[in-house]
């Protein structure tokens, strides 16, 4: 079974690549979303009284920043593998190139890939920009020492031994686990937020563009 689901997505990356990660992406984000939101239900502090809601709206939310985030990352994986190729002359494998990719993907990728996902999520949440710049302001640096503290270890792994088409679904699959760390960080902000006098939201059409922008690049 895992032989025909790896053919199908092979196939799949070499005949639409940017679908394929978007698709691929964007689910696995959704299934982080899902696991939070589980356990929060289930084992998390209730503030009323009744059976938990589960927040449709919430998962696909991180289904659409995943399914536009991908194509990104995708490219800039080939960038990466352009850039600090591991295998010099010899074919040893080179650790200074490995050494610059974690480097260069924990500097440069990290910090955007955390900006990305709280912008877009308080615009797909029809936040205001004061709140907006709140999130940013409560969440943005705690996030990016915790992705620190774990991402190097998981990237070092994904960059010297999974093939070029399967980084994003490899870092996907890991990703599970910081998408739940995300998504309970961002709902507990969500739920001070919701306690505030809310004024008119931002427009909605800004992530819009971003969407296109993550799906499209490449093509």
């Amino acid at each position: 079974m895992a032989s025909i689901a790896a053919r199908a997505y092979s196939q799949s990356f070499q005949s639409r690549p940017n679908t394929t990660l978007a698709f691929t992406g964007g689910s696995f984000n959704a299934l982080g979303d899902f696991v939070a939101q589980t356990y929060q239900n289930t084992y998390g502090k209730q503030e009323h009284t009744g059976s938990p809601r589960y927040d449709v709206d919430r998962t696909l939310r991180f289904f659409c920043f995943g399914f536009a985030i991908s194509p990104l990352i995708g490219r800039w994986n080939v960038f990466l593998e352009r850039q600090f190729p591991l295998h010099a002359v010899s074919g040893k494998v080179s650790l200074k190139a490995l050494s610059k990719r974690v480097a260069a993907d924990q500097i440069v990728m990290a910090p955007i890939g955390l900006s990305l996902f709280l912008g877009s999520m308080g615009v797909m949440e029809r936040r205001t920009i004061p709140q907006i710049k709140e999130k940013f302001a409560d969440l943005y640096a705690p996030a990016l020492v915790t992705n620190w503290q774990v991402w190097p270890i998981a990237q070092l792994v994904n960059f010297r031994f999974m093939p070029l088409p399967y980084r994003v679904p490899f870092q996907s699959t890991c990703g599970i686990f910081w998408t739940l760390y995300l998504s309970i960080l961002n709902s507990k902000e969500d739920k001070k937020q919701d306690r505030e006098i809310q004024p008119d939201p931002v427009s909605p059409t800004s992530f819009v563009a971003l969407a296109l922008f993550g799906f499209c690049l490449g093509n």
